[in-house]
């Protein structure tokens, strides 16, 4: 993997400035912290980035895992205990997510408008601390928003002021977002001091410009059949303001021997020593028909195989020896993992271009990004990848255009189940078949349930969210999801 950016972790701090037990868990008061820094906020904020991008266990942290994303998109099977992979999965909590990253960062930003001392003491300027701030505040809701649909946004955040915060319509929410990261990325000013305690990007002020920008074109993304001017719209300043380019692939690295920050899969596999998970035959066998080097970076190595574990079954096998697990850089204690990479970019082009949205080569595009997928996934071979897009199986064609960007796209995108099961939503590829033994009948869920307790605590405002968007389960569709 190219660039890839070290991860240096001091002493972390949550912030919890009341006793959730008292008020809903969206509403604890971030103003009332006192002791600090907004460095070490925005490191905390980032520790949780991950779990978005590279879904896995929670490791001890329950709420941010996000693994069912992964059998969403098929790319894992489950194996001595099948139940996510079944859509066991119906509704899941949401307040770590507030109450950590998203208090921590709305801090960062009451701290500096209030121009604390927490905030102005080698913390970076103003003006970067608060963009970077309201960049990976925005990204944060867009990954919840598409999970859930409508919740929680404008007036959440504001401790004891609002108690009971209405739920906005994505619609809405959308709209904001775009705003956010259109205001926050011109707000960055690279003359100045660059954030600190950012273990991601180092304070690059450039590329925290181009995260906001790469964040706005894959937003965009999702509007290409529920708005497709206003997709257009948002992919063309995204593009022009500055997106990610060859060599700039976006990764976090895990800290390897640090139990509190090493790899989640790593926790799964070898610490805790379950091995419950295998590569899925879905994505694996098309892999292996077309000779997909990437296979073996994907999955451990059976000598000299991959072997798949099918998907969607209800019969509990064991893993180990016959079944092919996640590949061993994969489950690494210091594996490096992708956020955001120039592969996607270039995908995302060549999706637009397909659609005649913008100009250039759907079938070029299509061939950078299979390419860019290879260099970043280390199995670059000019030879057996000029073979690799000659395949009848992957040769790109008018005819099939979307549909052979999209599955590239998935395959590019292995363990990112949220971007993968996203683009099934809005495109219908690649074409998956529900599990089998299925716990649902209604096919592989659209969004997830809201928390089990949303109801209780803020009953006003989950009720008007369902009656606008349809029942709470796991089959209402949220707003740009018309595919």
């Amino acid at each position: 993997m190219k660039n890839k950016f070290l991860l240096f972790i001091g002493v972390m701090f949550a912030v919890v400035a009341c006793d959730p037990s008292e008020f809903d868990d969206l509403n604890v008061d971030p103003r009332q912290v006192t002791e600090t820094p907004t460095a070490t906020l925005l490191t905390y904020s980032l520790t949780k980035l991950p779990y978005t991008t590279f879904n896995a266990p929670g490791r001890n942290e329950a709420g941010f895992s996000t693994n069912y994303l992964d059998f969403y998109a098929q790319y894992l099977s489950e194996g001595p205990y099948p139940a996510s992979s079944l859509y066991s999965t119906r509704n899941l909590d949401w307040a770590d997510w507030y109450r950590g990253p998203l208090y921590n960062l709305q801090t960062i930003i009451n701290l500096n408008n209030d121009d604390s001392p927490l905030a102005s003491i080698g913390n970076g300027s103003k003006n970067n601390q608060v963009a970077v701030a309201r960049i990976l505040k925005a990204y944060y809701f867009w990954f919840l928003t598409d999970i859930y649909g409508d919740l929680p946004y404008s007036e959440a955040l504001q401790g004891n002021e609002v108690l009971q915060p209405s739920y906005d319509p994505q619609e809405e929410i959308y709209d904001d977002l775009f705003k956010e990261l259109t205001e926050a990325q011109a707000m960055i000013n690279e003359s100045e001091a660059g954030v600190t305690g950012d273990i991601l990007l180092h304070g690059d002020m450039g590329m925290w410009k181009k995260f906001a920008n790469t964040t706005r074109l894959f937003m965009a993304l999702r509007l290409m059949e529920r708005d497709p001017a206003r997709a257009e719209a948002e992919m063309t300043a995204a593009l022009s303001a500055g997106v990610l380019e060859e060599g700039e692939d976006i990764t976090y690295q895990f800290l390897g021997g640090d139990p509190n920050h090493w790899n989640p899969w790593y926790e799964n596999y070898s610490n805790d020593n379950r091995n419950d998970y295998a590569i899925s035959n879905t994505l694996a066998d098309y892999m292996i028909e077309t000779e997909d080097p990437r296979v073996w970076v994907y999955a451990e190595n059976l000598s000299g195989q991959v072997r798949p574990l099918s998907y969607g079954s209800n019969q509990a096998r064991q893993i180990p020896g016959s079944f092919s697990r996640i590949g061993d850089q994969l489950r690494a204690d210091n594996t490096n993992v992708p956020v955001f990479t120039y592969a996607q970019v270039l995908f995302a082009q060549a999706e637009a271009a397909e659609r005649e949205l913008i100009s250039g080569s759907p079938a070029e595009l299509y061939n950078d990004a299979i390419e860019a997928s290879w260099k970043f996934w280390g199995v670059y071979d000019e030879t057996a990848f000029n073979n690799f897009i000659a395949d009848a199986g992957v040769a790109y064609s008018d005819a099939n255009g979307l549909q052979q960007i999209m599955k590239q796209k998935w395959v590019h995108q292995y363990l990112n189940g949220f971007e993968a099961w996203t683009d099934w939503r809005r495109t219908g590829y690649p074409e998956l078949t529900p599990a089998e033994d299925a716990t649902q009948t209604g096919g592989i869920p659209r969004r997830m349930g809201y928390p089990s307790n949303a109801k209780a605590l803020n009953a006003t405002g989950y009720e008007a969210a369902v009656a606008r968007q349809g029942a709470d389960d796991n089959f209402t569709r949220v707003w740009w999801d018309v595919q």
